[in-house]
């Protein structure tokens, strides 16, 4: 069964780390063991594993995007969103976590973070869990 996260963004850009909430729907597993996969369904939203200990890192990358991937007219698609779409896919649509002990599997200083490049949005962040076999 797929779980659903609403993730409501309130800037243009941001990362929003959502491991507790992942770490929710595998606390709730009837499996030990296995792993969550984690999908957004969007075209100007990503996803991506980082630091969450020292909060200066997600402003390097939001800040480090804005200036490569700058919000402009001069690209072809012109709703006013290309770079969005450009950064969603630098960043991925999806992440596996593998889960031990209805436990997330991550390093000690990772995080999972729902990362927006259009908001301020409604947004969804989907979680299949493949059990171990």
């Amino acid at each position: 069964m797929i779980q659903q996260i609403a993730v409501q963004t309130h800037s243009r850009d941001q990362m929003i780390d959502v491991t507790a909430k992942v770490e929710e729907i595998v606390r709730q597993s009837p499996s030990e063991s296995g792993l969550a996969i984690c999908f957004v369904p969007h075209t100007t939203a990503g996803i991506t594993i980082n630091e969450n200990a020292d909060p200066d890192v997600k402003s390097d990358i939001l800040s480090v995007l804005r200036e490569r991937i700058p919000q402009s007219d001069r690209y072809a698609h012109s709703e006013g969103n290309s770079d969005a779409h450009i950064k969603a896919s630098l960043m991925g649509f999806s992440v596996q976590v593998m889960f031990e002990k209805r436990s997330l599997v991550l390093g000690r200083w990772q995080a999972i973070f729902f990362c927006e490049f259009d908001g301020p949005r409604s947004r969804q962040l989907l979680v299949k869990l493949i059990p171990h076999a």
